[in-house]
């Protein structure tokens, strides 16, 4: 008997294009923002200003070379193995329309993008749903053979987390793509079990996001890297200039020395801020609060009783938390924390408290 995870091929009517911007919309734009997993306190100054003097260029068509060159030295690579997207949203999109797959299969729960795009483009999309009481961690085996297209995140959002990069390298096989979204991996001290850069994998895809560390949501500038033929095939797809001016000056700012080691030095203040994150809602378990760990990225996935009366008791407080339950595999008691500096913390986790109290039934 087949013991591994189980496949689902339907959506099983969860809403898969819910992100958590929609938590801070409208009646929720004065909140404090945990369910967005953008850095606080960003662009800089700097990326803003560099940004701000792109835009006397604006006549002009836009012109990648030197930002796809400047992406590639980031990673050792030649340019051909580079292609600039309006985001890593967009680079889901071609893939999903560009190649030609049979039988593609995202590892869940995760950023649920992916799916959405290949439903979009007609495919039938398998899933492969890890296990809280595996701490969502991977088998590769849990895989079928047969899917020549499988698409995981790592670190993952929203479980957080990092699965070990042989593991992953692990799931290349002939004739198959291996899609690994690494958009959060620079928050990631050392960037530990990246793929990106590597040209030993075969069939593997990775995908980088500025977006996220650098607070350029509004701008949407992401990359791929791959093989130089699915490069080509992905960029037959796109439309002509893709990545506006501001963009393209962004991705080169980005990747310069300066702001890699800024984006260093910002993923450890992200790390100790999520462990003294973590250690509060540790102090929480006798409420019911379960935390999966060990949590590698710049946000945080916990169980907690009744998630959608805390949900909405900690609208009612000020705070706005990622929902879990439109990621596949989660169900309605799981949110999703971003992490913050320790005031804000400190203030989350007392409203918290104050909600998991008010809502304990009597």
């Amino acid at each position: 008997m087949d013991t591994h995870t189980p496949m689902h091929t339907e959506a099983d009517g969860l809403d898969l294009r819910h992100h958590g911007d929609a938590e801070v919309r409208d009646d929720g734009a004065a909140l404090v923002d945990l369910a967005v997993n953008v850095r606080a306190g960003t662009p800089p100054a700097w990326l803003r200003e560099h940004v701000a003097a792109s835009l006397g260029s604006l006549a002009a068509y836009p012109d990648g070379r030197a930002a796809r060159a400047a992406v590639a030295a980031r990673h050792g690579l030649p340019v051909e193995r580079v292609l600039l997207t309006a985001g890593a949203a967009e680079a889901f999109v071609l893939l999903a329309r560009a190649l030609k797959v049979r039988r593609p299969v995202v590892v869940h729960p995760q950023f649920t993008e992916p799916e959405a795009a290949l439903r979009d483009a007609g495919h039938t999309v398998g899933r492969v749903l890890l296990r809280a009481a595996d701490g969502f961690r991977l088998d590769p085996a849990a895989v079928p053979e047969d899917a020549d297209l499988v698409v995981v995140g790592n670190p993952t959002n929203p479980t957080s987390v990092l699965h070990p990069a042989d593991v992953l390298a692990s799931l290349a096989r002939p004739g198959r793509t291996l899609v690994v979204d690494e958009a959060f991996m620079d928050a990631v001290p050392g960037e530990r079990e990246a793929l990106a850069g590597r040209t030993d994998v075969p069939g593997l895809v990775v995908l980088r996001s500025l977006t996220k560390t650098w607070g350029l949501a509004g701008l949407r500038i992401g990359y791929v890297l791959a093989d130089p033929e699915t490069v080509a095939g992905l960029e037959r797809a796109q439309p002509l200039w893709p990545v506006s001016t501001p963009a393209l000056a962004a991705a080169e700012a980005c990747v310069a020395p300066r702001a890699l080691a800024e984006a260093a030095h910002a993923a450890h203040r992200v790390a100790a801020d999520r462990d003294r994150l973590v250690a509060g809602l540790a102090v929480l378990a006798g409420a019911g609060v379960r935390v999966v760990g060990p949590a590698e990225g710049p946000f945080v996935l916990v169980d907690v009783p009744d998630g959608a009366a805390v949900r909405h008791r900690l609208r009612d407080l000020g705070y706005a938390v990622r929902r879990g339950d439109t990621f596949p595999g989660l169900g309605g008691g799981w949110l999703r924390l971003a992490v913050r500096d320790r005031a804000t913390t400190e203030g989350f986790l007392s409203a918290l408290e104050r909600t998991l109290t008010a809502t304990e039934p009597a």
